[in-house]
């Protein structure tokens, strides 16, 4: 089965979401359309399993990798290709496959990963219009895989902390005067920068991003964002400013004592009226009686 459609309706970090929410395995491939500001204008590869990124490249002759181990002059090209007829199965992770035979150590593994996924994907994000296809009915390429992985999310907070042009994403940044609410209980388990887990503590909805960057004297496009990072990784929501409302008076009890008064104060004045004409009768009887006597 495969998904199409373009990142201008379903941008990279949803994708991403949407995989790793889904536990879902595949290739997604990229195919930039018209200007893409300074990017290779090349498709790219990124092939995910069960929401997790392992590889990536621009190529599909499952040569990428092999061309990085080169390009770094640890091991020949000669001694790769020999190990990979005799003990490297290509449906198990090359870089794992050199580890084991004694060829790269895994500090080196974490540098070619960084390489290969990492600033390969993170240079996606500058893409302003591509087509995009996740196809589910693809093999895992061992050639291509170091043997590690990351969250596709954990990819997309990595990739747009070192965006440099956000003009691609602009228009999905939060409302300045909006807030954000955490959509998790416990503190995130990413490695966030000592910036983010202090705008992390603001998620509760009760502080706009314009009075946040106030407080923390940074730029507010900055903390947009971060509050789209959060967003894009679903650690977070945006949501309207949530004002405590002021305590409420109890009017209809002052209504019903203004009333209760009210009828009091007429209760009395009839009681008056009532009672000096009582008076004024009886003095009237008397001085009738008192004449007739």
């Amino acid at each position: 089965m495969s998904i199409i459609g373009c990142i201008t309706d379903f941008s990279l970090p949803e994708i991403f979401h949407w995989a790793e929410k889904g536990k879902k395995s595949g290739l997604l491939t990229l195919r930039p359309l018209g200007d893409t500001q300074g990017v290779v204008q090349s498709v790219h590869y990124i092939w995910i399993f069960q929401g997790r990124i392992v590889a990536a490249a621009n190529r599909l002759d499952y040569q990428g990798l092999v061309s990085l181990i080169e390009e770094s002059q640890w091991v020949s090209n000669r001694v790769v290709g020999k190990l990979m007829e005799c003990c490297c199965p290509i449906n198990k992770p090359l870089g794992f496959c050199l580890r084991n035979n004694g060829v790269l150590e895994v500090k080196q593994l974490k540098q070619l990963f960084q390489l290969q996924v990492l600033q390969q994907v993170s240079a996606l994000f500058q893409v302003k219009d591509a087509e995009f296809k996740f196809d589910q009915k693809v093999s895992m390429p061992g050639q291509e895989m170091t043997g590690l992985s990351m969250l596709a999310t954990e990819a997309t907070l990595i990739g747009l902390r070192y965006l440099k042009n956000w003009e691609t994403l602009v228009d999905k940044l939060p409302d300045t005067d909006g807030s954000l609410v955490g959509t998790i209980t416990d503190k995130p388990s990413y490695q966030l920068t000592p910036l983010e887990w202090q705008i992390w503590e603001y998620t509760k909805g009760t502080v706009s991003l314009k009075a946040i960057a106030r407080e923390l004297r940074v730029p507010i496009e900055k903390v947009q964002q971060i509050a789209y990072q959060f967003i894009a990784v679903g650690l977070a929501e945006e949501v309207p400013l949530f004002v405590s409302k002021p305590p409420t008076q109890s009017m209809p009890s002052i209504a019903k004592n203004s009333t209760e008064e009210n009828e009091e104060e007429t209760i009395g004045q009839s009681f008056v009226q009532n009672l000096v004409g009582f008076l004024r009768s009886n003095k009237s009887n008397q001085l009738s009686l008192t004449t007739s006597s």
